[in-house]
């Protein structure tokens, strides 16, 4: 098995922007501050993890000296060359990382990981072969070990669109495609979205509990918080704290964690 859109991915990502995208703007710093949250006291010293999807390597750096082993797996060439090279410039012994697919970790045991994070792939597979990895990260995830994927919500991005492009959204093929396909109106088979309740019964249909399932950052703000003067955002943070905190709140969100135990 492999992603069927793999030229599109590899396109999308050529051109290394992935590597900045963190601290880009502060709506995007958003999504990253909250996995990290959401990830915390889940993640332990000695506990070997895998990332599928890792990009660059920003989670991989941000949890090596916070784990005994992390392992990386990504689909696009130039993400593994600047995470090797980020890796020797850092001097980790502790983290490597190689090419790969979400739909099918072939180089990777059974229950080898106690920690498995999935935080990319699922934004460009569609349903069906969402399936395959989930399939894949509680193969390779130890018996009670934690399990974390990161998600794009349809109704979250839609709703954002309308708010602060309302010269273009809503519109009937983005009716059609968003909210009825789960995909992008722009790059259909690029990105794809889903709702939080589709994502918790996939996991549930793997066997998965699921522990908690989380906004990281929220598309309706988007054009609030990159406008914000330092003292305004500070303002704001107990708001967005609270957001990020209740499930009543994910549906809303742009990207979402649901994390789970096998």
């Amino acid at each position: 098995m492999m992603a069927k859109n793999k030229d599109k991915i590899l396109v999308q990502y050529s051109s290394g922007k992935e590597r900045g995208r963190p601290t880009s703007d502060r709506n995007t710093s958003l999504e990253f501050h909250y996995t990290k949250k959401h990830l915390e006291g889940f993640v332990k010293s000695d506990d070997k993890v895998l990332e599928v999807g890792c990009g660059t390597g920003y989670y991989g750096l941000y949890f090596a000296d916070k784990c005994s082993a992390y392992h990386g797996i990504d689909i696009v060439p130039i993400h593994i060359e600047l995470f090797e090279r980020a890796i020797k410039d850092r001097g980790y012994a502790n983290v490597t990382c190689e090419l790969g697919d979400a739909t099918n970790l072939d180089t990777i045991s059974d229950s080898s990981y106690d920690v498995v994070l999935c935080l990319g792939p699922l934004y460009h597979l569609p349903q069906h072969e969402r399936e395959f990895v989930f399939s894949e990260c509680k193969r390779v995830c130890k018996d009670g070990g934690i399990l974390a994927f990161s998600y794009i919500n349809k109704i979250g991005v839609y709703a954002g669109a309308c708010i602060y492009d309302s010269t273009h959204y809503p519109n009937e093929t983005a009716n059609e495609l968003v909210l009825l396909n789960g995909e992008d109106d722009l790059r259909p088979d690029t990105f794809f979205y889903t709702t939080p309740e589709e994502i918790k019964r996939l996991a549930q249909k793997h066997g998965l509990s699921v522990i908690k399932n989380l906004g990281t950052d929220f598309f309706i703000a988007l054009g609030i918080v990159n406008t914000m003067t330092d003292e305004q955002f500070e303002i704001m943070r107990p708001l967005y704290d609270q957001m990020t905190t209740h499930e009543s709140c994910t549906g809303m969100s742009n990207h979402a964690l649901i994390l789970c135990k096998k």
